[in-house]
């Protein structure tokens, strides 16, 4: 029997939409989160002939020239996958003309074929239902419809999930974006909260929100019974949201 080199934890969930009360949809738990920075330390700690600093301005350099290419309609293959443009949006007639407000240009991402492969490999240990019943399933930016990638500031977001119902009267409820470079924490005011259910939530993402990585959470008292949570408690989404400059 062979011996997976890589595991992961898989944590399962109700799945409300089916009419099976045991039905149940699996999570892979997070468990930890790295960026550029942190795999170019890993690397240098590993061994690597050229420092974490080079690495870095290696990656930079390299990435700059690759959204040069994608910008100009390239598809171009970059560490574990393959960017190119995807057009969003109807054309009516043959001569039709570019419209704004019902077109838009998003990226779409092909993985790897040695990604790909790891995946096929990993093994998977199904640890039972989660602790709490809260999740995140996806955060669609409204004004460019991806899904789990990007915020537009001033824009709207549809968060969709179990048990995140913004509710309750301790400090630090409601939906905050964590910068995950500088570890700023911006935090959603309630009243550009447009939706507010235990499944669904959607907001209006600040006008001025600085360019970066973010990741996204909430937290809530809410309780699926007819009393409220003592203590908060929170669910991060675990894909990385970016926001374009301004």
């Amino acid at each position: 029997m062979t011996v997976a080199k890589n595991s992961v934890i898989v944590e399962l969930y109700d799945l409300a939409i089916t009419g099976r009360k045991d039905d149940r949809f699996g999570r892979v738990v997070v468990t930890r989160r790295l960026n550029e920075a942190d795999l170019a330390q890993k690397a240098e700690e590993r061994g690597s002939p050229l420092s974490a600093d080079i690495l870095l301005t290696s990656m930079n350099i390299m990435r700059g020239l690759a959204k040069e290419e994608i910008a100009t309609g390239g598809h171009v293959t970059f560490g574990l996958g393959t960017f190119g443009l995807k057009v969003n949006g109807v054309f009516v007639g043959d001569n039709a003309k570019w419209d704004s407000s019902k077109h838009s240009l998003s990226i779409q991402v092909y993985p790897s074929p040695e990604l790909r492969e790891i995946v096929n490999e990993i093994g998977v240990e199904v640890r039972g239902m989660a602790p709490s019943t809260m999740v995140i399933n996806s955060v669609v930016n409204v004004a460019t419809g991806e899904e789990n990638t990007t915020l537009t500031p001033g824009g709207g977001a549809n968060v969709s999930g179990s048990g995140i119902k913004i509710e309750g009267d301790a400090d630090g409820l409601g939906i905050s974006l964590a910068n995950t470079e500088t570890g700023d924490v911006v935090s959603i005011p309630m009243n550009t909260v447009l939706i507010n259910e235990p499944s669904r939530l959607s907001f209006i993402v600040p006008g001025d929100l600085p360019a970066g990585a973010y990741l996204l959470t909430v937290t809530t008292q809410y309780s699926a019974s007819s009393s409220m949570l003592k203590e908060p408690r929170s669910f991060t989404l675990e894909y990385v949201l970016t926001v374009d400059a301004h």
